[in-house]
């Protein structure tokens, strides 16, 4: 009805407009832009690919221009304080308050509902435990590593240059510096931009980037000489990624540019993917067969492993290859199903994988049951970006952990969830020049390491709250639902 209508009108008024336009000529930009309309209109009635268009020409783009901002409608004038996802609004500002180093106090009691929530809670001690004036350090690597690293016990997960910009990977890897903790490379490998005089973990991802041969097959040459410089403390291997275990992972072209395949070792401007395993890797055995042999290129330094728990008869009969082998390493980064910071389809983000502190204690208690506990350091990289959930992970069973999504937002990430679309507003997740200068990596590292320490130090507060001194004595009894 309205398509018909439409096209009646347009036919009568368009001659009209057209004799207007000659003899109103003080009208011509108004004239001009109808004429416009009435030929995108023309155009919405004949195309048959949209059928919105096709039946409502001209009034339903607006309903595409609605969908366009519909999640800064939703996030700025619908979401309250604590409805918002993967973050909320206050967890959100109790990280920007932390990264600018202001009062975090929250007014007026909790907003959340204790009784429909699945709250997580600690009770606190009637005798608090001693104030740290010391950030606590966890030593990694076992009787298999010449080089043990001292670590924080929050760090910088795997986020790459190419999903990441310079300026984002430059900030992360200063406030790294300051702060005296470790950055992950992710799979995109070691670049300059990482090169920023803090702690680096090299990962290798499923796609060998960086030291690949052009098989896509690993390089021994390649890693030795990246993983001799100084400043890379750990090797990472990734088997798995939480939000797409199993599926792998692509660089769309629109970011993969000259630099970044340059890097990566492969061709610019193309979609670049990332199998789903190592070309190294054909069966559970080889895992650890993969490990030794990254150990031996790695000149003594901690090697792990990454992954997202799915069948977890295969973990146990993994544990039981490094054990016989005697390749057992040195950390085991578990990642948690419901994080990541990579786009992935949505039946993997939501479906696939086991949910993070599920994962984790039944890591820890596998490696017990093993009897490898002692040797092997457990890293989460779950949702972690508080004190509380630093501390509830370590209680869980981790030794430290890494976090991705906090730290983006220490730089000012501001959740538009278009790190795919390589036009992130803020210049975090795009490689348009444009959008990147307006992150200056000085001022931003600074603020990764004001959320880095504050973070730290209400993690401590929370400690002695609840009545220990150090970080042996946290376990996962003190925490209730």
């Amino acid at each position: 009805m309205i398509r018909r209508t439409y096209i009646l009108i347009s036919i009568l008024l368009f001659p009209i407009l057209i004799l207007a336009y000659f003899y109103l000529p003080d009208q011509s930009i108004l004239l001009t832009l109808l004429i416009i309309l009435i030929i995108v209109g023309w155009y919405d009635v004949f195309q048959k690919k949209n059928a919105i268009l096709r039946d409502y020409p001209i009034v339903g783009h607006a309903r595409y221009m609605l969908k366009a901002i519909a999640p800064e409608l939703q996030q700025y004038f619908i979401e309250t304080n604590t409805s918002g996802h993967p973050f909320t609004k206050n967890e959100i500002n109790l990280i920007n308050s932390r990264s600018d180093n202001k009062e975090e106090f929250h007014p007026f009691g909790s907003e959340l509902d204790f009784y429909k929530n699945d709250v997580s809670w600690v009770g606190h001690s009637m005798i608090p435990g001693k104030e740290s004036k010391t950030q606590p350090r966890v030593l990694i690597g076992n009787s298999n590593c010449n080089k043990p690293y001292n670590s924080s016990i929050l760090n910088i997960s795997a986020m790459s240059f190419g999903a990441l910009s310079a300026h984002a990977i430059i900030a992360l890897n200063k406030g790294a510096k300051l702060g005296g903790f470790y950055h992950n490379t992710g799979e995109g490998s070691l670049t300059p931009f990482h090169q920023q005089g803090g702690d680096i973990v090299l990962q290798i991802g499923t796609g060998n980037f960086g030291f690949r041969n052009d098989d896509g097959s690993f390089n021994d040459q390649k890693f030795t000489e990246k993983t001799a410089l100084p400043e890379v403390k750990m090797v990472e291997v990734k088997l798995s990624q939480g939000a797409k275990p199993g599926h792998g992972g692509v660089l769309p072209a629109a970011k993969n540019t000259n630099e970044i395949a340059k890097i990566r070792g492969v061709q610019p401007h193309t979609d670049v993917f990332s199998p789903p395993l190592n070309p190294e890797i054909s069966s559970i055995e080889d895992i650890p067969k993969f490990i030794g042999r990254v150990r031996k290129l790695s000149h003594g330094k901690p090697v792990g492993f990454k992954l997202c728990i799915g069948v977890k008869s295969e973990f146990e009969q993994l544990i039981d290859y490094c054990v016989s082998q005697g390749n057992i390493p040195d950390f085991i980064t578990v990642d948690a199903s419901e994080g990541g910071t990579g786009a992935a389809p949505l039946e993997y983000s939501d479906h696939i994988g086991m949910k993070g502190e599920d994962a984790l204690v039944f890591v820890d208690q596998v490696l017990k049951e093993k009897g490898v506990r002692t040797e092997i350091k457990i890293i989460y990289a779950g949702k972690v970006m508080n004190g509380f959930t630093l501390l509830k992970a370590l209680c869980l069973g981790a030794d430290l952990c890494n976090s991705a999504r906090g730290f983006m937002f220490s730089l000012g990430c501001i959740q538009s969830l278009r790190c795919h679309t390589d036009t992130c507003p803020t210049g975090i997740a795009t490689q348009d020049k444009a959008l990147q200068e307006g992150l200056d990596p000085t001022v931003k590292s600074n603020r990764v390491y004001n959320y880095h320490k504050n973070t730290i130090d209400a993690f401590l507060e929370i400690m002695k709250t609840v009545g220990c001194n150090d970080i042996s004595e946290l376990n996962n009894e003190l925490i209730h639902k």
